[in-house]
């Protein structure tokens, strides 16, 4: 297994063994290292890198706030938002064209968490669509708490 560590990404992925997917498909590293740097230029809210992975007339979808975004919507909604995050990249998976990635987003000052699972659709190496979910970190809601069911998964 091999663990990636770098600009607060963390992940690991069974390079070792698995260089193709069991499709044939291409370099399974080569796409987990593209993901590395999308997610970094989308931390860093980073307008110029963020646009270098999209096709021109792909979108982006937050399902959670039934959102639509262009491109160039999406890059706005990213770029503007107030703050200066941070994240960890907890999980990738990736068939055929399309790769699934689990983050750990937070602010720098680490005052809330937020999980975003995303599907992101590709063609050619660039993204043509991406479905986001978001969730806020938290503790269980106190009925849960109540019933004494469950245990803390970290």
């Amino acid at each position: 297994m091999a663990l990636f560590k770098d600009f607060g990404f963390q992940y690991s992925v069974f390079l070792n063994h698995f260089q193709f997917d069991i499709l044939g498909n291409r370099n399974l590293k080569e796409k987990i290292m593209n993901i590395e740097q999308f997610w970094k230029a989308v931390l860093a809210q980073d307008e110029r890198e963020i646009r270098k992975y999209f096709h021109a007339e792909a979108y982006v979808n937050w399902h959670c706030t039934n959102e639509h975004f262009t491109v160039d919507e999406y890059i706005v909604a990213n770029c503007e938002y107030p703050g200066e995050w941070d994240g960890l990249v907890e999980r990738v998976e990736i068939v055929n064209d399309l790769i699934i990635t689990v983050v750990r987003i937070y602010p720098k000052d680490r005052s809330i968490s937020f999980h975003v699972t995303s599907f992101i659709q590709t063609k050619n190496d660039k993204i043509t669509a991406m479905d986001e979910y978001y969730a806020d970190d938290g503790m269980a809601p106190q009925w849960r708490l109540d019933k004494r069911i469950g245990t803390p998964i970290k």
